[in-house]
């Protein structure tokens, strides 16, 4: 440190505050938001911290300074913990005659309040589905859209709220749904819904879960205009009432007696409580077959992910795959899965 230019000290300093705020974020997913839930807000900057240390970790290498410890410290206790933000490695993709394609989709409404100024996204939507062609389809935010027609699947379960405008969570599928049902979140349009799919001898329970939105606009313009002091404490709100959703949901879950799929979107980051406790023992898919950032969310300023697909550990996952189609404010993901 005493070998550091002044300008050099100052980086230093900023750079033991980013790596101290990281190394803080990967405790965060063993404490309840109930408890710590301003604490739990750095979880939606991990991505970030992750970027901003790798940068510093750069800084000091080019400049051949043994500073560059603390960064790379910091990262590889995160890598070891947690995985990479980053998949190097290309995506998985096995075909096999027992595949079973899954997707999950926010659709925000097929774009019914015109967020993306274009005519006719939600027939762009359907197109892509088609295109597409999963076996088992999760969707957040469905809404009964006059020109939508998803009827080339057999079967459905919705579960849809709202007095004049309809919406909720649908799963569609192309094999017969034997048992269906909703797990209802007080005090929300939000919920977890269920379908148990029969395909050949076996049954598959699929969840599609929606957790409480933090109701963030990403805008650097309406960013600015927020109070960060309501911003902190509507965040901190909001964590807890998914950390009551999700304790809603592994009750349920709990009484499972088939293997799962879980898709959903959480509304928050794979280094969360939330994302934890629902994932448990399964795979998280994108892990398993994913490659890149595997971005899920329309976010500006750094790659999130925040919609999830996990399997039992009794499917091979055969690949995975997140899309850039930009039909609505979230991006679709796949995976293809069997029971050999």
């Amino acid at each position: 440190m005493k070998k550091l230019s002044f300008i050099n000290k100052i980086i230093y300093l900023v750079n033991v505050v980013v790596a101290v705020l990281l190394l803080l974020s990967f405790v965060l997913p063993f404490l309840p938001p109930k408890t710590f839930s301003i604490l739990a807000v750095v979880n939606l900057g991990v991505s970030f911290l992750i970027i901003i240390n790798v940068v510093f970790f750069l800084y000091w290498v080019f400049r051949l300074k043994r500073q560059f410890m603390l960064s790379l410290v910091a990262l590889l206790i995160g890598y070891f913990s947690f995985g990479s933000l980053y998949k190097f490695s290309s995506s998985v993709k096995v075909e096999s005659p027992n595949n079973i394609k899954v997707m999950n989709y926010n659709v925000r409404l097929f774009n019914l309040y015109q967020w993306i100024p274009e005519k006719g996204v939600e027939t762009k939507i359907v197109d892509f589905i088609k295109t597409e062609a999963p076996d088992v389809l999760s969707i957040q935010e469905y809404h009964p859209h006059k020109n939508i027609d998803l009827s080339f699947f057999k079967y459905k379960f919705e579960k849809l709220s709202g007095k004049k405008m309809k919406y909720g969570q649908v799963i569609f599928s192309k094999f017969p749904i034997i048992n269906s049902g909703s797990i209802e979140f007080p005090d929300t349009a939000n919920n977890a819904i269920f379908a148990d799919v029969v395909k050949g001898k076996d049954t598959i329970r699929f969840y599609n879960i929606h957790l409480e939105s933090l109701r963030i606009d990403t805008k650097v313009e309406s960013l600015k205009k927020e109070d960060s002091e309501r911003l902190f404490k509507r965040i901190g709100s909001t964590f807890k009432m998914q950390q009551f959703q999700t304790e809603l949901f592994l009750m349920h879950k709990k009484q499972c007696k088939y293997k799962m799929v879980i898709c959903g979107d959480f509304n928050n980051t794979a280094f969360s409580y939330v994302y934890r406790q629902i994932r448990g023992d399964l795979n998280d898919t994108f892990k398993e077959a994913g490659n890149g950032f595997g971005r899920t969310y329309d976010f500006k300023f750094f790659p999130v992910r925040i919609d999830f697909i996990f399997a039992d550990q009794a499917f091979n996952v055969n690949g995975f795959k997140a899309y850039n189609a930009h039909y609505s404010d979230h991006y679709p993901i796949t995976t293809t899965l069997s029971l050999e």
